[in-house]
Formats: C-alpha cells, sequence, structure tokens
C-alpha cells in the first residue's frame, strides 16, 4: 500500500506518518508533500504529485483550520477547504485511490444537547464550518471515500489547548476557562491508529471519531493540571464572560460538539480510548519529550 499525505507538519498528519512507519510501510511508500512540492490550491500541481506517485491511499488532514481568523479571510478558507479538496477528489479518481476526509464538529450548529450521529443535518455557524461541509459535499461525490470528523484535537507536533494551557500555568494561579462548550478531546496518536485502520478496510462512509466521553473545556483544563501535578486553580465561565474578558469577538463556537461514534463500532471498528486516559498518555509524551 502507498500513502499520501496532507498537512504533515500539522498534529494528525505528523503522527498519521508515525503510525505507519511503526507498522512496518515503507519509508519509499509514503508521501509527504509540502507546499513547495504540491500546493493543494493549485489543480495541476495536484494532478501531476498524484499522478507521479499513484497513492493507493490519499490522508487529507491539511486545512484552514484559524477558526476566527476565517471569518476575516473567507477566500483563502474557501480556497483551502473546498478548492484544495476538490483537486484531491480528482486526482484520487484518476489512479482509484481511496480517500479519507477529516472533517470536523463545526458542521453542526451545536445546539443539540444529545450526540450527533452522523447522517443528522448539517448546519453550520462558521465560516470555517461551512468550508468544511463543503469539502465533504465533494468528498462524498467520489465512492471511495471516507469523511472522519474529530474535535479538539491535541498532538505532539503543534500548537494546541493543552500546551496553551500549561504555558499559562506557568504565567498565572488562576485561569477562567469557559464552561458551557461540552465535547471530547481527541488525541491525533489514537486518532492516527483509527484512520490507518480504516484505509485498510472498504467500509466507506462518514464516522465521528474522537476520544470516549465528554467534557467541557474547563473540565479538560482541570484534568490536564491534574495529571500534570499543578495546583492553577480553574475558574469556570461561560461563553459570554470569556469574550469579554478576551476582550475581543470570535467565530461563533458549537456549545454541544457531542458527536455519536456508533458508526465506528457498526462497522468492526474499535473506539478511541477515554479523554481521561488520552490525555495522562499526552502529557507523558510531552514529558518525554522534553516539553513538560
Amino acid at each position: 500500500m502507498k500513502y499520501l499525505i496532507t498537512g504533515v507538519s500539522g498534529q494528525l498528519g505528523y503522527d498519521v506518518k508515525r503510525e505507519l512507519l511503526s507498522r512496518g510501510i515503507a519509508e519509499a511508500d509514503i508521501a509527504t508533500p509540502r507546499t513547495a512540492e504540491m500546493d493543494i490550491t493549485d489543480k495541476q500541481a495536484v494532478e501531476k504529485y498524484v499522478e507521479n506517485f499513484r497513492p493507493d491511499v490519499i490522508i487529507h488532514c491539511a486545512a484552514y483550520t484559524n477558526v476566527d481568523e476565517a471569518e476575516g479571510d473567507p477566500e483563502t478558507c474557501r480556497k483551502v477547504n473546498v478548492e484544495g479538496t476538490k483537486y484531491l477528489v480528482q486526482a484520487a479518481k484518476q489512479v482509484n485511490a481511496k480517500i479519507i476526509y477529516i472533517s470536523t464538529d463545526y458542521v453542526f450548529d451545536g445546539e443539540n444537547p444529545d450526540p450527533y450521529q452522523v447522517n443528522e443535518p448539517a448546519n453550520p455557524q462558521s465560516i470555517y464550518g461551512r468550508t468544511k461541509y463543503e469539502g465533504e459535499k465533494l468528498v462524498r461525490e467520489y465512492p471511495k471515500h471516507f469523511i472522519v470528523r474529530i474535535a479538539w484535537v491535541f498532538g505532539i507536533n503543534g500548537r494546541n489547548f493543552v500546551k496553551t494551557m500549561l504555558r499559562v500555568a506557568e504565567e498565572h494561579t488562576e485561569v477562567s476557562v469557559v464552561d458551557d462548550q461540552i465535547g471530547s478531546p481527541t488525541y491525533t496518536v489514537d486518532l492516527a491508529k483509527f484512520l490507518i485502520d480504516l484505509s485498510g478496510s472498504d467500509k466507506y462512509g462518514t464516522y465521528h471519531a474522537t476520544n470516549e466521553g465528554f467534557c467541557s473545556w474547563a473540565e479538560f483544563t482541570e484534568e490536564i493540571y491534574q495529571d500534570a501535578g499543578l495546583s492553577t486553580k480553574v475558574n469556570r465561565v461561560s461563553t459570554e464572560q470569556y469574550i469579554e474578558i478576551a476582550g475581543r469577538q470570535q467565530a461563533k463556537r458549537p456549545h454541544y460538539s457531542k458527536l455519536s461514534k456508533d458508526s465506528i463500532e457498526a462497522n468492526g471498528f474499535t473506539r478511541l480510548p477515554s479523554w481521561q486516559d488520552a490525555t495522562r498518555r499526552y502529557l507523558a509524551e510531552l514529558k518525554k519529550e522534553g516539553e513538560l
């Protein structure tokens, strides 16, 4: 099997490559093109690269993910998340490759307190969410596709909420964190394992893949500090209070990002471990790498 991974410089792409290598996939069979080699917003560049490498699987991790900046720059966000996805789907068709598209909880409006099923109607409330959903629709036009919606991602390679809160704890004895946005953290190590398992199957369709269990951002922060042995106090605040404290308006966040993982089990795959277990293992990884 030959794999092409977009966005390898990000958290997820980095761990997808690590997982492939750990399973004995040869380095030569893993393509991780940087922008200079294959700009996903350049149709001809994508076609040429994919035609030359001829992957069996394309794992599309690259995306414009700055939710707030997207509100002020919808053109760039759409170019990356929609046009880039379109070109990759077209290229996948040319070489008959499977494609795994990484989507997001932001395709939903976040007003349903119950876990969202994979087939529930989308209703994105932000530029980022809308462009990711437009990408989903393009991917669905190609039969050999997997759409995997994720949320609250953290991994060793790059910036994320966990690293931010650890840094804040170095400078402050207490911190205010939103307590009315509920979802599930997603550890890229666990997610990468699932994606590779998925790629070896023909069980195409849409999946939700986050770590098991739900929490608020404040509860997540408390778990991080507890596991890291920190005494920083967490003040639980509402989204509105946080916006006032931060002094700026942000893109609308889903209040409920609960995603049902029933489709994982229904198709014979294993659910990801609990978010608490993932957090502990991630902090151990940070410690091992000298970042904690």
